[in-house]
């Protein structure tokens, strides 16, 4: 039973303007670290991603989730963790605070993915081999489904998993070819032309086909000429994302996202502010047959339903260390495949933990192995950080999530 809780408030400062954007010129990739140690001495690590500030908030709000589940057993716990989950989620006092959205739920998504990485460490199995051998009942009810039962009940969820288990056989070759992955670093906000010129050819030669840049500049056309830099480096074949952060006015995002149809960008991501969901609708119709890339700063399941229903979102960006874990994470990718909808998840735990994930999604619910984004930036912290040969995510062997920090 687990025995132990430690939260530690875990920061790194970058290098180089490294994770720069339009909004964090000097971001401190942060996380809420939560520990869950049973009585043989082994610890589920789960994270939440953070920027700095604020990360001692959610530590506070992940001691108050964990404190909970002291004296539990994680298989026992893990059976019908969607019945504990929707407990923690609604505690009469944390409610108020979100709901399902910001600190609290940050805190609830770092113990979410200990306890994933203590169930998957006490099996002795990777995480992503534990998901792929549960049947879909078993899945589902790890999940809670609440609020999205005019769009997927239990029933539609079981169904969905079921029919997928005809061709998993085929889908296992991803383990063997590694999951493909796209270059998220060649062109970070504060870096000069040249440096994202040559990043861009550094990036094709270690294999990556797609890579993104990010956009967002107070002059449009700082970003149409950067754009047509990664373009032309590129090459007319690689797959070129273009991300806002959020920047724009939805007239600013018609306007420059127009613009941006001269150089074919894959995706525009995160154009405008996240909880608009309306004013997504609008610039999708405007800037077809540009897709939307949307879920960074999308908190839960129930905002993504939306973002589903109006048909807004071309990708799907789920994080399982910004949403509620794991669970919400499935919940998610389960939403997305019913409406027909690739999941390209966003990766604040620089992939460690994704990595299992996207398998579990291509392998056991049939989504598209389209790719996974790559930020190298953490590598040295982490105790078995991801690998990556000739632009793929080479399939994680040990026990567990791979969230383990030095």
């Amino acid at each position: 039973m687990i025995k132990k809780i430690e939260i530690h408030d875990k920061r790194f400062t970058l290098r180089s303007n490294a994770g720069s954007d339009a909004v964090h010129k000097n971001p401190q990739y942060s996380y809420a670290v939560t520990g869950l140690t049973d009585d043989s001495g082994e610890t589920g690590t789960g994270l939440a991603f953070t920027l700095g500030d604020g990360n001692d908030l959610v530590c506070g709000a992940a001691q108050f989730y964990a404190g909970k589940l002291k004296g539990l057993d994680i298989e026992e716990l893990m059976q019908s963790f969607g019945r504990t989950y929707n407990n923690m989620s609604n505690d009469q006092q944390f409610r108020w605070l979100g709901p399902h959205k910001g600190v609290v739920h940050l805190g609830l998504a770092s113990v979410t993915n200990a306890c994933y990485d203590l169930w998957a460490k006490k099996r002795g199995v990777p995480l992503w081999k534990l998901l792929i051998d549960l049947s879909p009942e078993q899945i589902v009810n790890m999940l809670d489904l609440s609020y999205l039962e005019d769009v997927l009940t239990k029933e539609e969820a079981v169904d969905l998993l079921n029919v997928q288990l005809s061709g998993r056989s085929d889908r296992m070759n991803i383990l063997q070819k590694g999951y493909p992955g796209y270059d998220t670093s060649v062109g970070w906000f504060n870096y000069d032309d040249n440096q994202v010129k040559e990043n861009c050819k550094n990036a094709i030669a270690k294999g990556f086909t797609a890579m993104k840049l990010k956009v967002g500049s107070s002059n449009p056309q700082r970003d149409i000429r950067r754009a047509n830099i990664v373009r032309d480096a590129a090459g007319a074949d690689a797959k070129v994302m273009l991300d806002a952060n959020q920047q724009w006015t939805l007239p600013q995002a018609i306007a420059i996202c127009n613009e941006f149809k001269k150089m074919d960008p894959y995706w525009v991501e995160e154009p405008t502010h996240p909880d608009d969901v309306l004013a997504h609708q609008t610039l999708a119709k405007a800037i077809a047959p540009v897709k939307l890339a949307l879920g960074e700063h999308v908190p839960n399941r129930i905002v993504f339903k939306n973002y589903l229903q109006t048909g807004c979102a071309g990708f799907v960006q789920v994080d399982a260390v910004r949403v509620g874990g794991v669970s919400e994470f499935i919940t998610v990718s389960l939403l997305c495949k019913k409406f027909g909808v690739p999941v390209v998840p966003h990766v604040g735990d620089m992939g460690q933990l994704h990595q299992h994930l996207v398998l579990f999604n291509h392998i056991a619910m049939g989504h598209e192995a389209l790719f996974l984004e790559h930020i190298p930036h953490l590598k040295e912290h982490f105790v078995y950080p991801v690998k990556i040969e000739h632009g793929a995510y080479v399939t994680p062997q040990e026990p567990g999530s791979s969230c383990d920090l030095m």
